[in-house]
């Protein structure tokens, strides 16, 4: 959709990116297969394939917010705010605003994934914390030992892209909790000195930062439906066997 906004071609998936959007899509089909050949009278097939069709669309909301980022920062030429046209001044606006989405995606996502393996695998994780984020979810996944195979790629992915995730993570509770990161980054330069220039944050490091996050959003995707797919076709092959 922004890609057409911003007279770009649309986006053609590809890499670690298609393949978590392939295996949500395998997830949801054998969902919704299932439904249509059994009652789901609990309704439990059908949220956890709204559920899932909602991190495709947030998936896809996340590429589009790094990459309209992307294209706004290219505008922004100069190195100071004071330094800038109005009309950069207007690009550089955009680059924060479709920044600041990208990294409040980042982890709405994961807490989204959360949510459905909580739901899946039976974690209970609501016992513990009432409103629990993805990262307690796979703490819960750790404690049970229900599947450790599940567990243990996870926790890689995380360690990983710690770096990154971290970097974005007090952005975005900067953003949230107390002001506009990018003016944060400004007071900070005012403390130095009250009437020098205020330089732009790193605006590439800050851009790396998300899109490698955006890997580790593809790859944790990839890694939990893959797995359960499996886990899906084996429940359902059981029940068939214990119908017939």
């Amino acid at each position: 959709m922004l890609r057409v906004i911003l007279g770009e071609p649309p986006r053609k998936n590809s890499g670690v990116l298609a393949d978590a959007m392939e295996n949500m899509a395998t997830f949801a089909a054998l969902l919704r297969k299932e439904m249509n050949a059994h009652e789901d009278n609990d309704h439990e097939y059908r949220k956890l394939e709204i559920w899932t069709r909602g991190l495709i669309s947030s998936l896809d909301e996340l590429e589009q917010s790094w990459f309209a980022a992307a294209f706004y920062r290219r505008s922004v030429i100069a190195g100071y705010m004071d330094d800038m046209s109005p009309v950069e001044q207007g690009d550089y606006a955009r680059y924060v605003y479709f920044y600041k989405d990208g990294f409040i995606r980042v982890f709405s996502l994961l807490d989204k994934l959360g949510t459905v393996l909580n739901h899946f695998y039976d974690l209970e994780t609501s016992k513990l914390k009432t409103h629990f984020s993805y990262f307690t979810v796979l703490r819960q996944l750790q404690l049970l030992n229900v599947h450790p195979a599940l567990a243990d790629q996870l926790e890689q992915i995380k360690n990983s892209y710690r770096d990154p995730l971290e970097n974005l993570r007090k952005r975005r509770n900067a953003e949230i909790h107390y002001m506009n990161s990018e003016m944060q980054d400004d007071l900070w330069q005012r403390h130095q000195g009250l009437h020098d220039k205020i330089q732009l944050e790193d605006l590439d490091s800050h851009l790396e930062d998300l899109k490698q996050s955006l890997e580790m959003n593809c790859k944790t995707l990839i890694v939990a439906f893959s797995y359960s797919n499996e886990q899906l076709r084996k429940k359902i092959s059981k029940a068939k066997s214990v119908q017939s």
